[in-house]
């Protein structure tokens, strides 16, 4: 049996064909999903959906990308999704610098301007003001949620994206009173060992069924079995039969298999390992 550790069910990929892809996910043998929030109403959508089918449980929080739309407090609409039972984790939140607001608007200009922000002008200035602004937001929305976290005694969903150092350096100053998991892991393996030194755990997707992959199959098969799931961050990411289709939670298993092989062990111990660091850390007796 495996567990879904990240998918967003509440998306509109999902709406015709909901019982279907349940169906499916279960006919694979993944038994329970978690279905992750990413802005209030999207976690509000989660924990409904976590209400009403047995299999799926739900994880609430406000993606950083939401961070200019998200009001100055989320704390408290999360703390009151959290009373939910079906609630398993805070996230995902964390940081992501890969669409920094001052790129992404003199890309839509022209290649000069583009050339100009990177050549020490007072455009640079004004888009590293505005980098900073755009940071800073997401750090506080990153460490209102870590904070919310420890109050609720919930393990967190990070995400992180060419923000390695900055996600690290926040979540160093909360010690062990924070254990996360850094999901989608496509990093090497000095950075998943960082990870897990510092107590948290890391998770895989289909990238590791991807051809050019193989970097991440090559963690997958080096690091202690006890310290990373398996998820599919649907319907992104559909693993190598499927690519350029929806993902769907099914296809947990596809992944477990690709790790599996690389590790030169069968899927049933990729199985049994997975689910139970998926049942220690999410604790789902809560529910």
């Amino acid at each position: 049996m495996l567990i879904e550790t990240h998918a967003h069910l509440d998306y509109p990929e999902f709406a015709a064909d909901f019982d279907d892809v349940l169906r499916r996910a279960n006919e694979a043998g993944v038994t329970r999903i978690i279905t992750i929030g990413t802005s209030i109403e999207s976690s509000r959508r989660a924990v409904d959906l976590a209400e009403k089918y047995p299999s799926i449980y739900a994880a609430i929080g406000v993606h950083p990308t939401y961070a200019e739309q998200a009001n100055e407090d989320v704390t408290t609409p999360l703390r009151a999704l959290a009373k939910s039972p079906r609630v398993v984790a805070i996230g995902e939140t964390g940081l992501d610098y890969h669409h920094l607001p001052s790129v992404e608007a003199a890309k839509k200009k022209n290649v000069q301007v583009f050339n100009a922000l990177q050549s020490g002008t007072e455009e640079q200035l004004e888009a590293s003001i505005e980098d900073g602004a755009y940071k800073s937001k997401q750090a506080d929305l990153f460490q209102q949620q870590l904070d919310l976290a420890v109050e609720l005694r919930l393990n967190v969903i990070i995400h992180q994206r060419d923000a390695w150092d900055d996600t690290l350096e926040i979540l160093q100053n909360y010690g062990r009173q924070i254990s996360g998991v850094f999901h989608c892991f496509g990093g090497t393996l000095e950075q998943a060992n960082e990870v897990l030194d510092l107590g948290h755990l890391i998770s895989f997707t289909g990238i590791v069924t991807f051809k050019n992959g193989a970097a991440v199959r090559a963690v997958a098969a080096r690091v202690p079995l006890d310290t990373f799931m398996v998820e599919t961050d649907c319907p992104y990411l559909a693993p190598g039969p499927f690519r350029g289709k929806r993902c769907e939670p099914a296809h947990t298993r596809l992944v477990a298999e690709s790790i599996a092989a690389a590790r030169g062990i069968s899927l049933e111990e990729v199985a049994r390992a997975t689910t139970a660091t998926a049942e220690e850390f999410f604790r789902f007796d809560r529910a």
